[in-house]
């Protein structure tokens, strides 16, 4: 097959596209690869800001809500993840633009996550010379870890670690158990 390149450096009208250091590259092959790059540069881009209310500091807090965002955003993360297992068959363009979506989301509901600890929990409310201070920054990252590892994985496990992470946190940090109307209550492993 003849190689007839175009006024752009390294593209080439075929069905072989030449990379930098000289090797070939099937156009399927780019394309995909064009889509995840995309992606990944539209989620640094469009990272959302921390909804983390302000530092000024003006006293007024919602902890609460804080926390139904982050299990909201985990459950985001949950159906982001089934998606991306649906849509990882695919072979048309459709399908790879909706997997890059999905993936694009997951990213930015775990960085979300991430923000409200740092932001919120970590610079505003969580207080050194409170007495339980150690048990709340180890369950706030805890929490960031987890969120790191959704991003890292398309495994449903990864999303229940998370949620777990912060209802975690929760008790660590309310001292008392979570009663959210849109969280089930854990499951309890029976005796043996």
């Amino acid at each position: 097959m003849s190689r007839v390149t175009s006024a752009c450096p390294g593209v080439v009208q075929s069905d072989y596209l030449l990379t930098s250091n000289g090797s070939k590259m099937t156009t399927q092959n780019a394309m995909r690869i064009a889509l995840f790059v995309l992606a990944a540069s539209s989620m640094s881009a469009a990272a959302r800001q921390a909804t983390a209310h302000c530092q000024v500091p003006c006293g007024i807090y919602g902890d609460e809500r804080r926390f139904q965002e982050m299990l909201e955003d985990t459950e985001t993360i949950t159906k982001a993840i089934a998606q991306i297992g649906e849509l990882s068959g695919t072979h048309d363009a459709n399908g790879h633009n909706q997997l890059a979506r999905w993936v694009s989301t997951k990213e930015d509901h775990a960085s979300n996550v991430q923000e409200i600890i740092a932001q919120y929990f970590m610079a505003q409310r969580i207080k050194a010379d409170d007495p339980e201070y150690g048990k709340k920054l180890k369950a706030a990252h805890a929490v960031i870890v987890a969120a790191m590892k959704t991003k890292q994985s398309a495994e449903p496990a990864s999303a229940e670690t998370l949620k777990k992470a912060i209802l975690d946190l929760y008790r660590a940090y309310e001292g008392r158990e979570p009663n959210f109307s849109h969280v089930e209550a854990p499951v309890k492993a029976k005796a043996a």
